[in-house]
């Protein structure tokens, strides 16, 4: 245990990289199989936003599950104030505090993390946390690429820890009711699946070279990603909208939308051709005078949006895309940013539809409805709300049921008791980035699934990875 610990304490040396694995640990580090009445302790890196709903999910579980929060890790420090505040108020301890994810990882107490970090630490952060011994718990998409989410694959089977994809649709019971009702043939051979995501999205303003704060470790955070100057208008939340970090809402909401319609549709396997196009529509191109500029606006994130205000944005915020199989089946998915109609019998904003040969079926939040032919009623359905815009509640619900089924999964000591394992994770979220890669290529794109490769597309190819800053680099070997 203790040359463990040294390890993990000079795991950064020079540029020679950051290595966990390969020096010792063993599938069965920090001890014995966990038992069923023993406390599971689990630490959460990255606890703002989505890191502050994992805290939340965790603490509505600790009585019936047995579940210590025991430590907050960020490379902010200017969130444990409120993330340990919210910790005690529900059981009186206050959690430890760490910027560095290794320091949490060395610690031979936790038993697993949570991970809500920007997309482009997902891969490393998983694949440390496996070598380390934890038990992980990783937000969508799996991970920024396609190549270091096959990493994040081998690394799950090759330390046998169990890691749960954050599609919480998976644990929701009536979306389960609807999936069986697809597969058990309800609206006859579904030919077609379709997601929707058509959230307003204002400019994120222009990033310009700002002070690093001095709470925020920024390295850190950058990590595997090309270096860049700090702005704030380039991290928090709004690293979603760059491609070093993010993946815009086609890999932000999409990954959703599109393991609903890859499970519906029964699709275990990569599909073999993609194609995406968009763009970013509805922004002034020149910089506003101070007299016409939008006034900022604070939106989900904790950022400001300026309204038509020029922006430095990468990612499309209009994009369609086509995912067809080898038995000709189709998945597609569209991303509407700007002035939009909805879709479906109630408008959804966000959401599935299935297309079948005897009917269709569309599911919007945790209600569905099928209807025949072309009928204009639903002849079956779910008996939940036919609210068409996003239940918090029940959203907080299935969230807590998805993170209850990782628990009871590390206790049953099986892969296949998850609701989303990390195989299931990374088809679904493999989607979005395939798509990303036709959007930016701007062409039509033939992908051989057996060896996740491109035919005869070095420059695709290409793009399946990315070069990763040092120390911060996946490994060929996990």
């Amino acid at each position: 245990m203790k040359a463990r610990r040294d390890f993990i304490k000079k795991s950064i040396v020079g540029t020679s990289g950051i290595i966990i694995g390969g020096m010792g640990f063993s599938a069965k580090s920090y001890g014995a199989i966990i038992g069923a009445n023993d406390r599971i302790n689990v630490g959460v890196i990255g606890i703002r936003n989505q890191g502050t709903v994992h805290i939340k999910s965790l603490l509505t579980i600790k009585d019936s599950h047995n579940v210590e929060v025991k430590a907050l890790c960020d490379a902010d420090e200017r969130l444990f104030d409120p993330a340990s505040k919210i910790v005690f108020e529900k059981t009186g301890v206050n959690p430890e505090t760490e910027w560095d994810m290794l320091k949490v990882l060395e610690n031979k107490d936790i038993d697993a993390v949570t991970i809500a970090v920007p997309n482009h630490w997902h891969a490393l952060a998983t694949i440390w946390s496996c070598q380390a011994g934890k038990h992980v718990y990783i937000e969508k998409p799996a991970s920024h690429n396609v190549w270091e989410g096959r990493k994040m694959v081998e690394a799950k089977d090759k330390y046998k820890k169990r890691v749960q994809v954050g599609m919480q649709s998976r644990s929701s019971d009536n979306i389960n009711e609807a999936i069986k009702f697809l597969h058990d043939g309800g609206i006859g051979d579904v030919y077609m699946a379709r997601g929707l995501c058509y959230k307003a999205r204002y400019s994120y303003g222009w990033a310009k070279e700002d002070t690093i704060p001095a709470t925020f470790h920024y390295d850190r955070w950058l990590g595997p990603a090309t270096y860049r100057p700090y702005s704030e208008k380039r991290s928090h939340y709004a690293w979603h909208w760059y491609w070093d970090t993010g993946n815009g809402d086609t890999g932000n909401t999409g990954p959703h939308q599109l393991d609903i319609a890859r499970w519906g549709m029964n699709k275990n396997e990569h599909p073999v051709s993609i194609y995406s196009n968009g763009g970013l529509y509805g922004f002034n191109k020149d910089e506003p005078t101070p007299e016409n500029k939008a006034p900022g606006v604070m939106v989900y994130g904790g950022v400001e949006t300026y309204g038509h205000d020029r922006t430095t944005q990468e990612t499309p915020n209009t994009q369609n895309c086509v995912f067809k199989y080898d038995d000709g089946k189709m998945i597609e998915f569209e991303t509407r940013g700007f002035y939009s109609n909805q879709e479906g019998s109630h408008g959804q904003e966000v959401g599935n539809i299935f297309y079948g040969s005897e009917g269709w079926l569309e599911i919007y939040g945790e209600t569905w409805n099928a209807f025949h032919g072309r009928d204009k009623k639903p002849f079956t359905g779910s008996k939940a709300s036919n609210a068409k815009h996003y239940d918090e509640a029940q959203e907080d619900i299935k969230r807590s049921k998805h993170f209850a089924n990782f628990i009871d999964a590390i206790r049953s000591g099986k892969d296949t008791d998850l609701k989303c394992n990390m195989n299931e994770g990374f088809y679904s979220s493999a989607l979005p980035l395939l798509a990303n890669i036709s959007y930016r290529l701007e062409r039509n794109l033939k992908f051989m699934g057996e060896y996740e490769k491109f035919a005869n597309d070095d420059e695709a190819d290409e793009m399946l990875t990315r070069i990763y800053r040092k120390p911060y680099v996946v490994p060929d070997e996990v």
